[in-house]
């Protein structure tokens, strides 16, 4: 049987081992630069500085943060692959090498012209020093403060965390007007996640949060079918994620198909039911205005799929995951570079990607779920939880 194209590309990747190297050869200076003269112009003319935070998980450090190693990595345009290899398991080593850091799987756009790492943020500077030493020209940074005056942009990256340290990690950026990504959950709480977005808005720091699937192929798909309007109005959506369900997890993992309700739907969500049984959850989003839509988290049959959402046009319905041409690697390549450029997009603009009230209502759809949970499945009103 023939192989599909991007099944070749990642089979003769060894192939392409001194295209790799010349990659990352390519070396970009890391003098400290004056800020910016000219709107949407780096500093030097070359390159916006981004400072990467990982956050801890209930105070233990990520000695492999995935929301920085694989999300934050499209900012820089190196990487010294032999030693980043000897500090990633088996399979995040394959990932790198034919897929993340290969480049023919570039999108014809990386490494992005102007944007560079030059600080590294964990609390534990020997953890942190793995980041820097896998991405040549990063440094190890011991004070937020301090980096907060050396960078034009700050990343911080979570990974199964509640966001109950985001506050203090992006503080010092958001005081300095920084354009700032804050990893999802973006706050605890709805509490918390009010606390960030007013201090962002009161310093007038573009901020960006939300999920990874807001960024997949099939979201651009479909944002393409509502312009053409040949399938007519969309009659609901059901957003869905395998794996399973937890109370716990819900806080974190349940916030997935509520971004993908929210990217497609938009804020103004009245009210959220949800039900759970073992290992599974379903729930309902109703808007006062819309069409309505169904969540999954712990879908029984998706096994083998990260996600799925399906969107029922009058005439027809669009069923999409992350995966590219049946590869979930690539698909998932995509969307974190997709991510990554939105980000980069924002630092050079200053125009805030995400909407305030999106990022609020999706943790506010959160607390709902689990207020329905405990009161027999009963329609739970955002207004209820964001008083």
């Amino acid at each position: 049987m023939a192989e599909n194209r991007r099944d070749w590309m990642i089979h003769s990747a060894t192939q392409l081992a001194a295209l790799g190297a010349a990659a990352t050869s390519m070396a970009t200076a890391q003098a400290e630069q004056p800020a910016a003269a000219t709107p949407g112009t780096p500093p030097d003319g070359k390159a916006w500085r981004v400072g990467v935070i990982s956050a801890r998980i209930k105070g233990k450090p990520q000695r492999i943060n995935g929301h920085t190693w694989h999300f934050a990595q499209y900012l820089h345009p190196t990487i010294d692959m032999p030693t980043a290899q000897k500090h990633l398991d088996p399979g995040n080593q394959k990932y790198f090498e034919t897929i993340v850091r290969n480049p023919t799987c570039n999108f014809g756009m990386l490494p992005f012209p102007d944007t560079r790492i030059t600080h590294y943020y964990e609390a534990d500077p020997e953890i942190a020093k793995l980041f820097a030493d896998s991405f040549p020209g990063v440094q190890v940074c011991t004070s937020l403060e301090k980096m907060a005056q050396e960078v034009d942009a700050v990343w911080l990256g979570d990974a199964s965390g509640t966001g109950d340290d985001h506050f203090d990690l992006i503080a010092p950026a958001l005081a300095k007007g920084l354009p700032t990504f804050c990893d999802k959950p973006i706050g605890e709480t709805v509490q918390g996640t009010r606390k960030i977005l007013d201090f962002a808005k009161q310093h007038k720091a573009p901020l960006m949060s939300g999920s990874i699937f807001r960024y997949e192929w099939g979201v651009e798909e479909v944002r393409r079918l509502i312009a053409e309007g040949q399938l007519g109005e969309i009659q609901y959506i059901i957003a869905s994620m395998g794996g399973g369900y937890s109370p716990e997890s819900w806080f974190i993992y349940g916030q997935h198909p509520c971004w993908m309700v929210m990217t497609l739907l938009g804020a103004g969500v009245e009210a959220v039911s949800l039900y759970a049984r073992g290992n599974s959850a379903h729930g309902l989003v109703v808007y006062p205005d819309r069409p309505p839509a169904e969540l999954w988290y712990g879908r029984p049959d998706l096994s083998g799929k990260y996600n799925e959402t399906s969107v029922h046009f009058a005439k027809e319905v669009y069923r999409f995951s992350p995966a590219i041409e049946g590869s979930f690697r690539m698909g998932h390549h995509y969307e974190m570079f997709n991510m990554a450029r939105v980000f980069r997009d924002m630092v050079r603009t200053r125009v805030e990607p995400v909407p305030h009230q999106e990022i609020l209502e999706v943790t506010a759809m959160i607390y709902a779920g689990a207020k329905s949970l405990k009161e027999k499945s009963r329609l739970v009103a955002l207004a209820e939880v964001l008083a």
